[in-house]
């Protein structure tokens, strides 16, 4: 039997009942496949490109042969350039794309390049915003320069959100209010990762695109098992509150109001904060207001918890958020929030070393970040080398540990605040130093030397 294999991250892995409502698109692919191919998903949590080759490959690769297919599904999270060990510079993704597209192809199975499926994430206006940095179009490059056929997941799944809207989308995600799914009793805000319905929605849309695709084996898809979209989600019940606002003014509170724990007071925020905190009890519905305008609302759980989200970015600038809860008695006072919302980060500032000067093998460089900032990364070449943490000053320094070559470096800083990171600021550096075809270096190259401070002649040292 032949076998339809899939890599790639957590979106698309196979999820068991203890983990519900997760749920990966993987895991409902064999509803769509003729019964002559075998789903073999292979995505697990937390995988990069990167650590997929390096970790997990070499294992498909004595797996597969002439007839299976192999779907390369990454992308999701190498474009965090705030997490370290998941960033992946654009150059690096594509290189490791390509890389398996090679391998693959070599076995004799056929590569199949797949975009990352879009984000439940919509702007101010109810469009929804493209939250990969432009890696998609990364995979469609690969697609293009190694003739394999690509599933543009990105493309499909940001239709289907756009045709859902605010209002429904989520009812494809992993984002339950508190009280509602007793496997996150105060709720869950994930708009990354699918929930059943969702999950199994995208495996048919990821079917239903193999099926047109030419140069793949025949018979793969059940062209019967696709007719039919899956039904939409219904409205979310926060836009099904009829009058909302006449609970701003429903008459006197039988109760105290509800704390809100976050956002605090005053605080600067990405426009897509989540809030959170209790309300007194018998307290059943929270519901939100601007400007005495309805905003959303959330369920409260039995030990009085909640937990919300706004359905679309808040734009930037101050807010001022009133919450008012839903009692069997009536309403409860009125809570309120002030907060900051910014949509972009000002890229740091660079004190040293200055711009072409010549430093040592191991420079330290310094500089500010903008309020609020939490670090800066560092990189040289397209790869991420390094991070600074932001002193609450807004100043900022990092060493790398290794030695520097003799040279010159374009070195570049990123500023970083929650999910959002600036532009590059540039810096040209030079490395003083023995160059290492210098024959100071090379006569000592026919031993290995004690390490940096090796006593034994000859000795080129590192400075």
């Amino acid at each position: 039997m032949n076998k339809l294999c899939i890599i790639g991250n957590s979106v698309a892995t196979s999820r068991t009942p203890a983990e519900a409502p997760l749920a990966g698109w993987g895991q409902y692919l064999t509803d769509f496949l003729n019964s002559q191919y075998e789903v073999k998903n292979y995505a697990r949590d937390a995988m990069t490109a990167r650590s997929y080759y390096t970790e997990r490959f070499i294992t498909l690769l004595n797996m597969i042969g002439p007839g299976d297919v192999v779907a390369i599904d990454f992308g999701a999270v190498e474009q965090r350039i705030n997490v370290p060990l998941r960033y992946h510079s654009p150059r690096e993704f594509k290189e490791f794309l390509g890389l398996y597209v090679e391998a693959i192809s070599g076995e004799g199975a056929t590569p199949v390049l797949v975009t990352p499926t879009a984000r439940c994430v919509f702007d101010v206006h109810g469009n929804v915003v493209d939250s990969h940095d432009g890696y998609p179009e990364l995979v469609r490059e690969c697609a293009a320069v190694t003739g394999a056929p690509l599933v543009d997941l990105n493309h499909f799944t940001t239709q289907l959100l756009q045709d859902l809207g605010p209002t429904r989308a989520r009812g494809f995600y992993r984002w339950t209010d508190a009280g509602e799914h007793p496997n996150h009793p105060d709720g869950i805000i994930d708009s990354t990762h699918f929930n059943e319905a969702g999950a199994r929605e995208v495996a048919r849309i990821f079917a239903s695109v193999l099926h047109q695709l030419p140069g793949l084996p025949p018979g793969l898809v059940d062209p019967g098992a696709l007719q039919g979209q899956g039904g939409y989600p219904p409205v979310q019940a926060e836009f099904t509150v009829s009058n909302p606002e006449s609970a701003l003014y429903g008459g006197n509170p039988v109760v105290g109001p509800p704390t809100i724990k976050s956002p605090s007071p005053s605080r600067t925020v990405s426009p897509l904060q989540k809030f959170s905190g209790e309300a007194p009890p018998g307290t059943s519905y929270i519901l939100f207001f601007e400007g005495n305008s309805y905003v959303g609302g959330t369920g409260v759980n039995s030990e009085g918890r909640w937990i919300w989200r706004r359905a679309v970015s808040w734009p930037a600038g101050e807010h001022l958020v009133q919450a008012v809860g839903i009692t069997d008695a009536g309403v409860t006072a009125v809570a309120s929030v002030p907060f900051t919302v910014r949509d972009h980060v000002e890229a740091p500032v660079v004190l040293g070393p200055r711009e072409g000067a010549w430093s040592g093998p191991r420079p330290r460089f310094s500089g500010t970040a903008a309020d609020g900032v939490s670090k800066v990364m560092v990189l040289e070449g397209g790869r991420l080398i390094a991070e600074a943490p932001v002193r609450e000053d807004g100043t900022w320094s990092v060493r790398h540990p290794h030695d520097w070559r003799p040279g010159r470096y374009l070195v570049e800083f990123v500023s970083v605040f929650s999910a959002l990171h600036s532009r590059p600021t540039p810096l040209n550096v030079r490395i003083h130093g023995v160059p290492q075809d210098n024959w100071i270096r090379t006569s000592a190259a026919a031993r290995v030397g004690c390490g940096e401070k090796c006593e034994h002649l000859p000795f080129a040292g590192s400075w």
